[in-house]
């Protein structure tokens, strides 16, 4: 066994040393389970070990890659407490599909993980990711500044009957940009609110928006109470301006735009309602992070978060394991039909296909 700590996870993590810079790299530094177990222990311990049953700070390395506590003699791993908390999937899966996850622009389904992966199950895949996801949400976030527009929008399919605010059937979400000057966007934020009052609107702006910041939105009636006191409020009617909803407010307009885009590209369409949190977080973690020069950078956080988020069993996962329509699928069984893949670190003969 030995005592020394590993190095300190950096404030600001650096390409091709704390992370892999492309696929290339990540392949060549998580070849195997040992070296996905050890990364996790690196982001974990923040050069410092604390036993997570007596929060003591004094251990040694084991050969295996756990830790031995001084104090309560118990032996820890680098994934307990974490999402892959007692996990019988390989850790060179879950990193495979964190990778997946986050390198790709419209990040990835289940659907196309089960298939690329090799899941015995679409609902294995879709725990993985959907544990990723909670991961992100659990997530703490800096608050958005500067000027913000905020507007709401709603997701569901076409159905018949009043549209916009207040349709049934639907999801209300409120949406916060950040304006960059001269132009572009910032960061968003995405949350499904119950409806359009002033003290729900308050609440959203109060947890993602910082005292202080200017804040434009169209002419509801709700906002200028939601939004007194503490930040600058400039109001404009879409009606009375002349003007197009996305001419007043292009950076909500554009995200909701995108985030609905990436719904019925990437998911077609079939996502739980009750899940749907999940899916705007996700689409957030990518969009706040895409002007990233490495995509590896994504990979570290998505890490990141997961070590510091707690188990979660499947049965916590499951919001509705029946479908709710007949073009939906389910969320998830009650458990997972079949067994994870084994591990990418395989002994394979040289050319295989001329044996």
């Amino acid at each position: 066994m030995e005592s020394s700590m590993p190095k300190v996870l950096p404030v600001s993590p650096k390409a091709g040393i704390d992370y892999p810079r492309n696929y290339a790299e990540f392949l060549a530094w998580f070849h195997n389970d040992a070296a996905c177990l050890d990364y996790l222990n690196w982001i974990r311990c923040k050069g410092v070990f604390t036993c997570p049953s007596c929060h003591g700070t004094k251990g040694w390395r084991m050969k295996d890659g756990r830790w031995w506590c001084d104090a309560c003699r118990n032996r820890v791993s680098a994934t307990a407490g974490t999402i892959f908390h007692r996990t019988r999937t390989p850790l060179t899966v879950w990193f495979a599909a964190a990778w997946h996850l986050t390198s790709a622009k419209n990040g990835v389904s289940a659907k196309t993980l089960h298939r690329i992966l090799g899941f015995g199950s679409y609902q294995t895949a879709w725990a993985m990711l959907h544990r990723f996801r909670c991961a992100i949400s659990n997530a703490r976030h800096d608050m958005l500044s500067g000027h913000v527009e905020v507007d709401e929008t709603v997701f569901g399919g076409v159905r018949h009957g009043k549209r916009g605010r207040g349709a049934e059937g639907k999801v209300l979400v409120a949406i916060a940009v950040e304006l960059l000057s001269p132009k572009g966007f910032g960061r968003c934020r995405l949350q499904i609110i119950p409806g359009a009052e002033t003290e729900t609107l308050k609440m959203f702006i109060q947890n993602h928006i910082k005292p202080g910041s200017t804040i434009y939105t169209d002419g509801l009636p709700s906002y200028p109470g939601a939004a007194k006191d503490e930040y600058i409020h400039h109001g404009t009617s879409i009606k009375g301006s002349g003007k197009d909803a996305n001419e007043v407010l292009p950076g909500v307009h554009r995200v909701a735009a995108l985030v609905k885009r990436w719904l019925m590209g990437t998911h077609q369409g079939s996502f739980e309602e009750d899940h749907l949190q999940a899916y705007l977080d996700e689409f957030s973690f990518r969009f706040n992070r895409r002007k990233s020069t490495h995509r590896g950078m994504l990979f570290f956080r998505l890490i990141e978060q997961s070590v510091a988020m707690h188990p979660m069993p499947f049965h916590d996962l499951v919001a509705n394991p029946q479908p709710k329509g007949p073009q939906q699928e389910p969320a998830a069984p009650s458990k997972p039909r079949s067994k994870a893949p084994s591990s990418l670190d395989i002994a394979v003969p040289i050319h295989p296909w001329r044996s």
